[in-house]
């Protein structure tokens, strides 16, 4: 098919033509979405109280998402808390591991193995889980 008789968002052809390159992804170029092209922005003023209050969380100790919302002056938002530390930027360094869900467990994320890295890094603070995978909020909680 004649390339100019398609429409722009039409899908590029999996194999390039001879030589010439058809798409930034053939180029080497990042999709659009990923770090290197996504527009850095500064942090919402929630996410910025958010990020203060979880900053504040002793090593050794854990807090829920619920905890951190209320202590933020967010009462009643504790997914936003999760939503705030998906989004948290590599540039700033806290302790997102820390916070865990009301039922004392690492919440399991969708993609990945960052839930087994949350349980690694709260071991590695004297952190003990249970047969259940659950942290004693009576010796963890902060």
């Amino acid at each position: 098919m004649d390339p100019t008789l398609q429409p722009r968002n039409a899908a590029v052809s999996a194999a390039p033509a001879r030589g010439r390159r058809t798409s930034r992804r053939d180029a080497g170029v990042p999709r659009l979405g990923t770090i290197s092209q996504r527009r850095v922005k500064r942090p919402s003023s929630n996410y910025l109280r958010i990020y203060a209050v979880v900053r504040r969380i002793p090593r050794g100790r854990v807090a829920t998402y619920g905890q951190v919302a209320t202590l933020a002056g967010l009462d009643g938002h504790a997914r936003q808390v999760g939503y705030a530390l998906h989004a948290l930027p590599a540039s700033i360094a806290i302790p997102w591991h820390r916070v865990i869900n009301a039922r004392g467990e690492v919440s399991a994320r969708t993609a990945g193995d960052w839930h087994e890295l949350q349980r690694h890094l709260l071991e590695a603070e004297g952190i003990r889980f249970d047969d259940r995978g659950r942290i004693d909020f009576k010796k963890h909680r902060w």
